[in-house]
């Protein structure tokens, strides 16, 4: 594990900044983003290459079952920090994000603690995310695909909500778009059935799923 991690922080620009946000040091975050932005450092290159990968870290830390949902949470929050200090610099420099993103649970399912830790892992991944929240209708998923977003997450965790799943991509079947699925009950093969594109089992996964459809 010593020797993984040392490779992975030879890979950071800022090692400081990147064991922040693995530890989720949110204050810690904030100060060394803020030290950078007076010294005119290289804001997109901090986010690509200290920020992402240390998300991207947790994750994958998480896919071994070296830290819990409690960590991720709290690594999350400590990129979040970061991020409110980055996105506006990225827009106002014409940075784009890799895709928009929407995320929201079914219709009837008002469970959002796994939707929200996906949405924080998706949006620490680099890319826009704008979250729908719970109890979503097919048609707020249909209004988010109008508004820009090219990929479409589903969450559900109630098997009385699983089914609506299907509709909500009978609904956008004419749309350019890829949906993911995913949540407690949901399954790769009821993934294939019902006709989406992609799914996740888990937060870190959901990151891969996107990152696969994007380079599709």
């Amino acid at each position: 594990m010593q020797q993984g991690l040392v490779r992975r922080r030879g890979m950071a620009r800022h090692e400081g900044l990147y064991n922040a946000i693995i530890q989720g040091r949110r204050n810690d975050v904030k100060s060394i983003v803020e030290a950078e932005v007076r010294q005119g450092g290289d804001i997109r290159a901090l986010l690509q290459e200290s920020m992402i990968p240390a998300m991207r870290e947790i994750g994958e830390r998480f896919s071994r079952n070296e830290v819990y949902v409690p960590e991720m949470l709290i690594a999350a929050s400590a990129m979040q920090a970061g991020l409110d200090i980055v996105e506006p610099l990225l827009a106002r420099a014409g940075h784009k994000a890799p895709a928009r993103v929407c995320i929201g649970t079914v219709k009837g399912d008002l469970h959002d603690i796994g939707k929200n830790l996906v949405a924080m892992m998706v949006r620490g991944a680099g890319y826009e995310v704008v979250d729908l929240g719970v109890d979503c209708s097919a048609a707020k998923f249909k209004s988010a695909v109008a508004d820009g977003a090219s990929i479409v997450m589903v969450s559900a965790l109630l098997t009385t909500t699983m089914p609506y799943m299907k509709e909500v991509i009978k609904a956008l079947s004419g749309d350019h778009v890829k949906i993911l699925v995913g949540g407690a009950p949901v399954t790769r093969e009821y993934a294939k059935e019902i006709g989406a594109h992609g799914y996740a089992e888990d937060a870190a996964s959901a990151v891969r799923a996107v990152e696969g459809v994007v380079a599709a």
